[in-house]
């Protein structure tokens, strides 16, 4: 079977780079739930039941997941904010919204070359003549899921003035 193939996992939805990749996004008011991941030197250690604890939420709330689109702000080696997007408020949730401009650029490989792309997004927009204002992460697979689907796509996605 061909890697494109592939049907879905029933996990993580196969991700489309197409449209996320060397892109400038506007953003008014885009609607996220935010969480708290514990790290160990950047290393999450309990993503997966944070993912859970948020996916429940949103479930009950009869909300949807927009993209499935969840931003990670490393905070500190020992914090990552989780910033999910979802179509409505959220009940017993952080709701929170992002408004601003944004570049994106799309990387696949493994994580840990995350240093090697955050200096070429970095290099990409200074090509843009923009400056990165905020940083976040989209790891959009999860190991399991990536190793299926042949990709372990991550999204740079950087506020930019």
């Amino acid at each position: 079977m061909i890697k494109n193939e592939i049907a879905e996992t029933g996990c993580c939805p196969k991700f489309d780079p197409t449209p996320w990749d060397e892109k400038t996004l506007t953003w008014k008011d885009k609607r996220f739930i935010k969480d708290k991941v514990f790290t160990v030197f950047y290393m999450p250690v309990n993503f997966g039941p944070v993912m859970k604890r948020v996916t429940e939420k949103v479930e009950k709330a009869q909300a949807k997941m927009p993209e499935m689109m969840c931003l990670s702000d490393h905070t500190n080696k020992w914090n990552m904010d989780l910033y999910l997007a979802v179509d409505k408020e959220v009940p017993n949730a952080e709701n929170v919204t992002i408004s601003g401009k944004f570049l994106t650029k799309v990387y696949d490989g493994n994580f840990k070359d995350t240093g090697i792309w955050c200096q070429d997004f970095e290099k990409y927009a200074k090509e843009k003549k923009q400056k990165i204002k905020k940083w976040y992460m989209w790891y959009t697979t999860c190991p399991k899921c990536a190793k299926v689907y042949g990709h372990n796509y991550t999204v740079i996605v950087g506020e930019i003035e």
